[in-house]
Parts: structure tokens; sequence; C-alpha cells
């Protein structure tokens, strides 16, 4: 604000677009302790998910990155990455704890999240780290920003079983949304417009399919005291 008097900026829409840039450089400050330790492509997705303005999350083997405890991800980390090092996993669960700002930033990240059922049975890291997990998600789904619905068993088979994806949508006009899927043989970010239709149509049918938010909460709520 000082800068902006001083240079003589007056004009109400640039002062403000300038004044979110520089919040959304805050936001991000964190990441720079990492770019040398980080995959390239993660810290891509990580740069576009603090500049978007809502992200449609599937997963469907594990609880959403954003909603995970910090004992939930560093076990998945350690198995799904056996060969990593204790260090590397460290500031990779690190990373993944610092994006979760998004969500209680000035102007949160506004986060739909479908969950399959199997996600909420795997016991992760063992039951008492699930247990917390799954109690850790019941209570996001409280959080205004947040909507999460869970994928019943009972559904069946569902065009979501290929794998997980995510879709971030930004606020600016000229940025268009971008579709990513985290595999094994790498990371895609997916812009096409046909790609965009195609995983949108995947989206609202599995949210077509999907429990409420308070029923997919009860489901959550059983599956930890089954633990």
């Amino acid at each position: 604000m000082a800068l902006l008097e001083l240079y003589g900026v007056t004009d109400e829409d640039h002062r403000a677009e300038l004044l979110a840039l520089a919040r959304q450089s805050d936001e991000q400050s964190w990441l720079r302790s990492f770019p040398s330790e980080l995959p390239e492509a993660y810290t891509t997705y990580i740069s576009f998910e603090a500049e978007a303005r809502s992200l449609l999350n599937y997963e469907c083997l594990f609880v959403p990155g954003l909603l995970q405890t910090e004992d939930y991800a560093r076990a998945a980390l350690q198995r799904g990455m056996p060969a990593a090092t204790k260090e590397e996993i460290g500031r990779l669960v690190e990373a993944r704890m610092s994006r979760q700002a998004v969500l209680a930033r000035e102007t949160p990240l506004r986060l739909w999240a479908i969950v399959d059922e199997a996600a909420l049975h795997r016991p992760v890291g063992g039951q008492k780290i699930m247990k917390a997990q799954l109690e850790r998600l019941a209570e996001s789904a409280e959080l205004p920003q947040v909507t999460l619905q869970a994928l019943p068993y009972a559904v069946g088979g569902h065009p979501g079983m290929p794998g997980s994806f995510v879709i971030l949508q930004f606020a600016d006009a000229g940025a268009g949304d971008v579709v990513y899927i985290e595999t094994q043989a790498g990371d895609l970010f997916l812009e096409s417009d046909t790609d965009l239709s195609r995983f949108g149509a995947i989206f609202e049918y599995l949210r077509a399919l999907a429990l409420p938010p308070d029923e997919s909460v009860a489901l959550i709520q059983g599956a930890a005291r089954d633990l």
C-alpha cells in the first residue's frame, strides 16, 4: 500500500490487481525453500494450486492431500516411495502440509473432494493413524470452503475407476482450467477443451453417484468407529 501511494497508483482496479499479486506472492513464499528438492512437475502443480480459485478432486485410493494429517501423509509417502530417504520423505511431508494453507488464506481455495470408499478402509499407517485421519476428514467437511462426498461401494462400477484426478479452476478469465493426473510414468497437465470437457463430465457423473455431504460424513465416522 505504501509503494502504491509513493508511485501515485490511483486506479482502483490496478491497485486491487497489484495487491492480489502481493498476497499471492506471500502465500507461495514457503515454496522457495524447496525448489531444488521437489520434482519440477510437483512445484508446477503447487504453483497452480496456489493460484486456483477452486479445485475439484477425485481420489480413489488416498485421502485428498489437502485434507491429510501429517502422520497419514508420512505413512503414505513412505510406502509409496520405499527407496526415498527419511530426509526426502520429511521434506515432501513438509511441502504437503504447507500446501494446506490455501484453505485458510484470506480468500480460501474452494475444494470439492470426492473420495472412493476404498480410501476410507485402507489403514494407511495403521489403525491409530487412520482413525485420526478419518476424524480429521469428517471435521474438514464442516469447513465452508470444503465440500466432501464419499463414493460408496454400493454404486458398483463408475467412470472414476481408472484413477484419481484434479481439475484446477482459475478466476482469471485469461487462465484456462487445467486437469492434473499423477501417474507412475510421470505427471500430466491437460489443458485442451476436449480433455477439460471429458474430465468435467466424469466429475459431474461421480458427484451425482456419491453420497450427499451429510451422509458422506456419517460413512466416514462409521469407518473411524470400526477401527
